[in-house]
C-alpha cells in the first residue's frame, strides 16, 4: 500500500478544532517526506462551521467527501453558547458526530491512555498509584446500547408531567464483533482483557458477560476478567495499572474512557480511533482527539495539539497499515515531551526543565522531530 494515495477527509469543526487540525496536517506533511507516502487531504466544514456554511451540522458536500475518502480525520464540534439556539436533533453532536458513526458503521472505539513519566505531575493520582506507568486501551462499542436503542423519546403523561425514555439494546452479533476487537488488541499488548458490565441488575449485562466469555474461548492466550462498572470506575482510581484492555458497552465506555483519560494528565494528550468494517487491506476509520472544542481558548495558540497529532498515528496504523510511520509520530511526540515542551494544560512550574509553548510551537517541534 506504500504506493497508494491515501484520501483523507479533514473535518476540523469548531473551537480549537481548526488550530489542532492545522498542526496534525503539518505533521502528516512531514511524514510524507520521510516515508515517501502521499496524502490527499481535503478539508470540509462540520459542526457549527457546517451550519454557518451550509445550514446544517453535516453538510451534504461534507458527507459526500467522507464517502469518497479512505478515512476521516476529525477535530471537534459543538459550541455551548450556540447549541441551545437550535433543536437538539440539529445540534452538532447528534446531527454530525452520531450520524457519521451510524453512516459508516463505526462500531469500535479505541482510546489508548498512556502517562509519560515526564508528565507524572499532571496525573491526579499519587506516584504510588501510578506504579511503573499507566498504559491501557479502552475498547468501547459505539453503535448500540442506550445511545441508539429505540424507543427514544420524551412523552406527556398528563398532569403537567413528562416521561423520558431511552432504551438499552444489544444483540449477540454486536457484542461478538466488539469482543473480537478487544481480544485481538490484547494479543498485541499484555494479553489481558477486563470486560465491564452490570450483570447483577441489567439483562444487557447478563448477555454481554455470556457472549464475551464465549468469544474468549477463541483466544486462549488472553486472560479475561469481568468487572461491574461501578467497581471498574473505582479501580481506575485505586489501581489503574491492573488494566491492559478494558472492554465496555457504549454508555459505560463513554464514561470510563473519559475517567481514564484524566489519568494521562490532560484530554489534550488523548487520541481515539473509531473503526468500521475492514475491506481488503483497509479499515475505514474516524480519528479524533478525546477532548472538546474548548471555545474559551480557541484562536489563542493555547490548545494542546498532541491528541490530534496522535490521532493521525492511529489513522496510519489502523486504516493504512503504515506502522513505521505511526511509530515515528509516537516517537516524535515522546521526544517533544522529553525535551520539556509543554502546552499550558500539561505545564508545571515545579518542573524547572519545562518550557511552556503554544499550539503552533508544539506542532513545529513534533514535525521537526520526524
Amino acid at each position: 500500500m506504500s504506493n497508494s494515495v491515501f484520501k483523507i477527509a479533514a473535518l476540523a469543526g469548531d473551537g480549537i478544532g481548526p488550530e489542532v487540525m492545522r498542526e496534525a496536517i503539518k505533521v502528516l506533511r512531514a511524514v510524507e517526506k520521510k516515508f515517501a507516502l502521499r496524502f490527499d487531504i481535503t478539508e470540509a466544514p462540520v459542526g457549527w462551521a457546517g451550519i454557518d456554511a451550509a445550514g446544517k451540522a453535516l453538510p451534504d458536500a461534507t458527507l459526500a467527501l467522507c464517502k469518497l475518502s479512505d478515512c476521516i480525520l476529525f477535530g471537534s464540534v459543538g459550541l455551548p453558547d450556540r447549541d441551545p439556539s437550535i433543536p437538539k436533533e440539529e445540534r452538532p453532536e447528534r446531527a454530525a458526530l452520531l450520524r457519521l458513526r451510524k453512516e459508516f458503521g463505526l462500531f469500535a472505539n479505541l482510546r489508548p491512555v498512556r502517562l509519560p513519566k515526564e508528565l507524572a505531575h499532571a496525573c491526579p493520582l499519587s506516584k504510588e498509584r501510578q506504579g511503573d506507568g499507566i498504559d491501557m486501551l479502552v475498547v468501547r462499542e459505539l453503535t448500540g446500547g442506550m445511545y441508539f436503542g429505540q424507543p427514544k423519546k420524551t412523552e406527556d403523561i398528563g398532569n403537567g408531567h413528562l416521561r423520558a425514555i431511552d432504551t438499552m439494546v444489544y444483540t449477540t452479533p454486536e457484542i461478538e464483533r466488539i469482543a473480537h476487537v478487544a481480544f485481538k488488541a490484547a494479543q498485541l499488548r499484555r494479553k489481558k482483557v477486563c470486560s465491564i458490565d452490570k450483570a447483577n441488575v441489567l439483562e444487557n449485562g447478563v448477555l454481554w458477560r455470556d457472549v464475551v466469555t464465549k468469544v474468549s474461548k477463541q483466544y486462549p492466550d488472553v486472560a479475561l476478567d469481568h468487572m461491574f462498572v461501578d467497581n471498574g470506575a473505582m479501580q481506575l482510581m485505586l489501581r489503574p495499572t491492573q488494566f491492559d484492555v478494558m472492554l465496555c458497552e457504549n454508555m459505560f465506555g463513554d464514561i470510563l474512557s473519559d475517567e481514564a483519560a484524566a489519568l494521562a494528565g490532560s484530554l489534550g494528550m488523548l487520541p481515539s480511533a473509531s473503526l468500521g468494517a475492514t475491506s481488503g487491506e483497509q479499515t475505514f476509520g474516524f480519528y479524533e482527539p478525546a477532548g472538546g472544542t474548548a471555545p474559551d481558548i480557541a484562536g489563542k495558540n493555547l490548545a494542546n495539539p498532541i491528541a490530534q497529532i496522535l490521532s493521525t498515528a492511529l489513522m496510519l496504523r489502523y486504516s493504512f497499515k503504515q506502522n513505521a510511520a505511526a511509530d515515528a509520530i509516537d516517537a516524535a511526540v515522546s521526544k517533544a515531551i522529553a525535551n520539556g515542551l509543554r502546552t499550558g494544560d500539561i505545564y508545571s512550574t515545579a518542573d524547572p526543565t519545562a518550557k511552556k509553548v503554544g499550539t503552533r510551537e508544539m506542532g513545529d517541534a513534533i514535525a521537526a522531530a520526524l
